[in-house]
């Protein structure tokens, strides 16, 4: 199922500039969110690769002013989604901090404090998994009965149901 909408964008987007707003908004008319072409046209290229056992992603320099994102391809669809949306988070919001690259572990933790990682992951979850979006799918789920709304909306947000029961606040 594809959800279609119009969004108003988390405060949390206030922190970046108009142009990455702009952006983001466009890739949240529509459930689930492109990650890849989001990455794409903030001019981050997504690689899958094979990552050290325990690591999820990383951002890196990539070029003299570029960024790319490696996923861990041994990672679920579900997990490498969050972990291309948590990396985008720290090139949106942490760029000046990224300098030989931050990698994060199969918890989000990194070389960077707790508060940026519990940063990355907040702006991550509106990033692939939007408040107005989750909103109206849950309302569509429960119109239509459907006994079991955390696993539909994973499905509908291709997002494990762990990150969707959090999403939801259960």
């Amino acid at each position: 199922m594809t959800m279609a909408t119009t969004t108003t964008l988390h405060p949390i987007f206030r922190r970046i500039g108009e142009a990455e707003r702009n952006l983001i908004e466009k890739h949240h008319r529509r459930a689930p969110v492109d990650l890849k072409g989001l990455a794409r046209d903030l001019g981050v290229p997504v690689k899958a690769a094979t990552l050290a056992p325990g690591k999820s992603g990383e951002i890196r320099p990539d070029g003299a002013d570029g960024f790319v994102i490696k996923v861990n391809r041994h990672d679920s669809p579900g997990r490498q989604r969050f972990t291309v949306a948590h990396e985008l988070a720290h090139f949106l919001l942490h760029r000046h901090l990224i300098d030989t690259g931050i990698s994060d572990d199969v918890l989000y933790r990194s070389n960077q404090t707790d508060a940026v990682e519990a940063e990355a992951n907040r702006m991550a979850a509106e990033i692939v998994m939007p408040t107005g979006l989750v909103q109206d799918a849950k309302q569509v789920a429960e119109r239509l009965g459907s006994s079991d709304i955390v696993a539909d909306l994973a499905s509908t947000f291709q997002v494990s149901p762990a990150a969707m029961r959090i999403r939801l606040g259960l």
